[in-house]
C-alpha cells in the first residue's frame, strides 16, 4: 500500500511539474486551481490499473471519480480561462518578486498542492488495495447516497451561480435563490458530501484511518482555500452580504431565519 502510494506520488509531481513549466510560459499560475479535479483522475487511474483484479466496488469509485473529476475541470476551465491571474497568485508574485517567484511557487503552489491531493485521496487508494469481493454492503449504497447528494448539491451550486453571474443586472447582487437560499455555500458543502462518500467506500472494504482524507478535505474547504478566504472577500466588496450571512446558514442546508433584505 505504501509502495504504490508513492508511486502514484511520483506522478503526481511529473504532472505538477508540467503544469508549474506551462505557468511560467504563459505567466499564469492560476492554471494550478483548474486542474485540481484532474489530479485526483490520474490518482485514482494509477490506483486502479496498479491495484489487481477487478470489483465492483473499485469500479464503480473509478466511474464516480472520473465524472466528479471532470466536471469540476471543464466549469473551472470555462471560469477561468481569458480572466487572467487569480489575486492570490499576484500578491504572492508581489510578495516575492520575479527572480524568486517561479522556484518558490513551484514547492509552495504546485508541489504542496499535489501533497495534499494525495493525503485527500487516502480514501481511493484504499478502496482499491483493500477491495477482494465483488459485491457491495449497505455502507456502499450509502456512500452512492452521500455521492450523489454531494454531486448534485456542488454541480447546480455552480450552475446557478454562473446563470446568476451571467445577467449584467446582478453585478453586485448577492445570490440567494436556489441552493443558496439554504447554504451560502453549495458548492463547498457538496464538494465536501463527495469526499465523505470516497470514505464511505474505503469503510466498506474495512479501512477507517484513511478518514483522513475527507477530513482536511473539509477543513481545506471550511479554513483555508474555500468559505473563510471567499466570505473575506465578499463582505468587502458587497454591502448585502451581511444580510444573507445573518439570514443563510454558513455550510450545512439549512432553512433561511425569516429575515428581510435590509
Amino acid at each position: 500500500m505504501i509502495n504504490l502510494f508513492f508511486e502514484a506520488f511520483l506522478v503526481i509531481i511529473v504532472f505538477q511539474t508540467i503544469l508549474w513549466l506551462i505557468s511560467i510560459y504563459i505567466t499564469n499560475a492560476s492554471i494550478v486551481d483548474i486542474f485540481w479535479g484532474s489530479i485526483y483522475i490520474i490518482a485514482e487511474l494509477f490506483y486502479f490499473f496498479s491495484s489487481g483484479d477487478i470489483f465492483t466496488r473499485k469500479l464503480l469509485v473509478l466511474i464516480l471519480v472520473v465524472i466528479w473529476g471532470l466536471r469540476l475541470t471543464i466549469h473551472l476551465t470555462i471560469r477561468n480561462v481569458g480572466k487572467g491571474e487569480d489575486f492570490r497568485y499576484k500578491q504572492f508574485r508581489q510578495k516575492y518578486g520575479p527572480d524568486r517567484y517561479w522556484w518558490v511557487s513551484y514547492f509552495q503552489v504546485f508541489l504542496l498542492q499535489g501533497a495534499i491531493a494525495m493525503i485527500v485521496s487516502l480514501p481511493l487508494l484504499s478502496v482499491n488495495i483493500n477491495t477482494n469481493l465483488n459485491s457491495l454492503n449497505w455502507l456502499d449504497y450509502s456512500a452512492i447516497l452521500f455521492w450523489l447528494s454531494g454531486f448534485t448539491f456542488e454541480a447546480v451550486g455552480d450552475y446557478q451561480l454562473v446563470a446568476f453571474k451571467k445577467k449584467g443586472s446582478n453585478e453586485g447582487n448577492v445570490l440567494s435563490s436556489g441552493l443558496w437560499k439554504y447554504t451560502r455555500h453549495p458548492n463547498y458543502f457538496g464538494d465536501s458530501l463527495v469526499w465523505w462518500s470516497y470514505g464511505l467506500f474505503a469503510i466498506a472494504g474495512g479501512t477507517y484511518w484513511v478518514l483522513i482524507g475527507p477530513i482536511l478535505m473539509t477543513l481545506l474547504l471550511l479554513k483555508v482555500s474555500g468559505v473563510s478566504l471567499l466570505e473575506k472577500t465578499l463582505r468587502e466588496e458587497k454591502t448585502e452580504y451581511k444580510d444573507y450571512i445573518e439570514r443563510t446558514s454558513p455550510f450545512l442546508p439549512w432553512f433561511p431565519k425569516n429575515k428581510e433584505v435590509k
